[in-house]
Formats: structure tokens, sequence, C-alpha cells
């Protein structure tokens, strides 16, 4: 895809000004966008928008394709008539500088908790039926997503919830424990599916505002996904596991000028050719419920495509691993063939070999240009501006 020169700010939503602990969908979001309009930018770039597991990091998420309940804005449910304004009275003295997760995790569960009841109780027959279009619609990912939360919730005292730690019957999915624990956890499985629906309700509503002022949203994935997500529990065999459900591979960088010892990131690694044999079905899946949130996509880490890192699990560090192929033009050209153009922006930045560069240009897709890389002292520097090419 050829993309006409812009110019916009990376902001993750988190970062807006918020009475409530962390940056949401509400009024603040939209009055960033009019900022953007006004000042003639066409761009918004964020981080991954998923619920965030460990770290509180969006690029280790419970999902690939669930949004960030902690965003939902506590004002537009008020508006909606899922929670009373006086639910919102007594709002904790929240740091203004910066997120303190723990405590916005406590305070923002109980209000959607609130919103939860107030539907079953009070719902309209226009909001029960938008919530059972979005579950149906949604179903590929959204049964597993809220049952592994379930499951993680009520098993958070074993081991902080990792589902290989749960019973075996429904850590490996058996058919009979999947039936018993989605009757037993209906209520709360429910409440998860709830939460999205208003994530989503309102993530739309927003990109919708963005898109009429000839705003573009760009939205971010990372190449891995988490350990302990819904996405790696719902699908082992797509993933470098043991048969105790532990990795035998994890993804990492190796060492360079950044770190000594590189980067062991823990994720698990793709079999590559189980995907290939698949038609690469998970990750159509995927992107194709990505590029519904957003207009554009940055691949975190696109060199992984060519080839990854592969660290032994026992490793501590990145030092010894192996350099491994991975599935080359043959994962861009199913992409493409499933879901038709792809505004793709290839991170493209670390040791980048010939055939990362080919790969990219093949598929038309523009890297990136970091200013504060360009100025160490070398005028062949990739990174000053006056060596920078149109597609970046």
């Amino acid at each position: 895809m050829r993309f006409p020169r812009s110019s916009g700010i990376l902001l993750h939503p988190t970062s807006l000004p918020s009475r409530y602990g962390i940056g949401d969908l509400g009024d603040r979001a939209y009055r960033f966008i009019d900022f953007l309009a006004q000042a003639g930018q066409r761009l918004w770039q964020i981080l991954p928008l998923g619920p965030t597991g460990y770290g509180d990091s969006p690029y280790q998420c419970f999902s690939a394709s669930a949004g960030n309940p902690l965003l939902v804005s506590p004002d537009q449910l008020v508006a909606d008539g899922y929670l009373d304004q006086s639910d919102l009275d007594d709002v904790p003295d929240f740091p203004v500088e910066y997120v303190d997760y723990g405590w916005v995790i406590q305070y923002k569960e109980q209000l959607l908790d609130k919103a939860f009841n107030r539907f079953e109780v009070n719902a309209t027959d226009g909001q029960k039926s938008a919530f059972d279009s979005f579950c149906q619609e949604r179903g590929e990912w959204l049964q597993d997503f809220a049952l592994f939360m379930a499951l993680k919730r009520h098993h958070m005292h074993h081991e902080g919830g990792v589902w290989n730690k749960w019973p075996s019957d429904i850590a490996f999915r058996e058919p009979g424990a999947i039936e018993d624990w989605t009757e037993k956890l209906g209520r709360e499985v429910e409440s998860v599916k709830f939460a999205q629906f208003l994530f989503y309700t309102q993530w739309f509503a927003l990109k919708r505002y963005a898109n009429e002022r000839d705003i573009k949203i760009v939205g971010d994935v990372p190449i891995f996904v988490a350990y302990d997500s819904a996405d790696v529990w719902a699908n082992r065999d797509l993933f470098f596991l043991d048969e105790a459900g532990d990795p035998t591979f994890v993804a990492g960088v190796p060492p360079d000028y950044f770190s000594e010892t590189g980067q062991r990131w823990g994720n698990p690694l793709y079999r590559w050719k189980t995907l290939a044999a698949r038609g690469y079905d998970w990750w159509v899946n995927r992107l194709r419920s990505n590029f519904e949130l957003v207009d554009i996509l940055r691949i975190d880490h696109f060199r992984g495509f060519q080839a990854y890192w592969a660290i032994p699990f026992s490793e501590p560090t990145a030092v010894v691993g192996k350099w491994a192929k991975g599935p080359g033009a043959s994962f861009f050209r199913a992409m493409r063939d499933e879901l038709g153009e792809l505004p793709i922006i290839a991170e493209d930045l670390g040791v980048i070999t010939s055939d990362v560069i080919a790969l990219r240009k093949k598929f038309h897709f523009p890297g990136m240009k970091i200013l504060q890389f360009a100025f160490g002292g070398e005028c062949n520097n990739n990174f000053l501006p006056h060596s920078f090419e149109p597609n970046s």
C-alpha cells in the first residue's frame, strides 16, 4: 500500500488526562482528536490495545484480539445508563503523573461489576440485542478469552493463575472440563464478555469520530503473544510447548549495542509449519480483528517473519540461541489473499539483513526511521534525515 506523506503523534490512550487513574476512551480522547485535527495532523499512533498481563505491558496481553477494559470510560458508562452519577462520587486520589495499575485495576473492576449488575437487571431490548450480536460476531475468540479470564480469576491464588498450573483437565482443555467450567463460571464468563462489549462500543465510537476528521489510527501488533494468554491456552498446537505446557523455546534478540546479554522476552515461538499447513488461519483472524480496530498496523519485530532468535527455555539470558527461519513472503501473500490490501508499517529496527529489507520492499511496507538514533557521529548513519527513503 502507498501511504500519503502525513504527520501525527504517538500517544497511548492510558496517557490521556483522567480523574480515574488511567487515560480512557471518554471526553479527553475526543478532545485529543480535536487537537490533532486543528493542528493539521493525520495520524494517531497507539500501542497494542489488549488487556495487559505481566508487568502491565501492552506487549504482554491476555489476548491478541480483546480490548483493555481499563480503558473503558466511567463517564460514558453513566451517559449510557450502565452506572449512576453517584457511583462516581467516591473516586480515589489517584496519582496524576503516572498510572498505579494495582489501584486502578481494583477501582475499575468494581465499576465494571456494577455496570454488569445494572445491565443484568435494567438492560433495554436494544442493549441486550447489541450485546448478543457482539458476542455472536466475535465468538471465534471471545468465548475462549472470557472463559480463560474467568478461570484465571478463579485460580488467581494458585501460582498467580498461570494456565498450566490449573487442574490438568482444564489446563489442557478436555471437552468435559470445558463444559463443566463454562457452566460453573457462567456469570463470570458473561461479565468478561460484557466488559469487552463496553470496550468495543466505546472504541468504535471514538475511531469513527477520528476518521470523520480525516485522522487515521495507527495500531500495533506484536509479532509474538504472551505465554499466559487465551491464545496459547486455546491453541497449544501452534506453539513450541512440551507435554507439561511449558515453552521449549522462547523469543528474544541476541546481544547488541543496547544489551550485552541480549533480550530474553520469554514469549513462546510459533510452529510456522503447522500454521502454514492451515493457511495461517489463526494469524488471518488476528489481523482481521486488529484491522477492525485501527486503520494502519505497525508490525512489531517485522524481522522475525524472515528469521527469529530462538532461545532454549532453560536459558536465563538471550546469549545462547540460534537463528530460525520464519515464514517469509508466503505469510504476507496469505494475509493479502484473505484480507486484501495490507496497510502495514514494518518495525524494521535492530540488526536488519538484506533478506529482511527485500521482504519489506516486496510488499511495499514502509520501514521506520528513529531520529534519536541518527546522531552517533557517523555520516553514513541510515537514520540521518538526508538518507531517508520515501517509503519510511
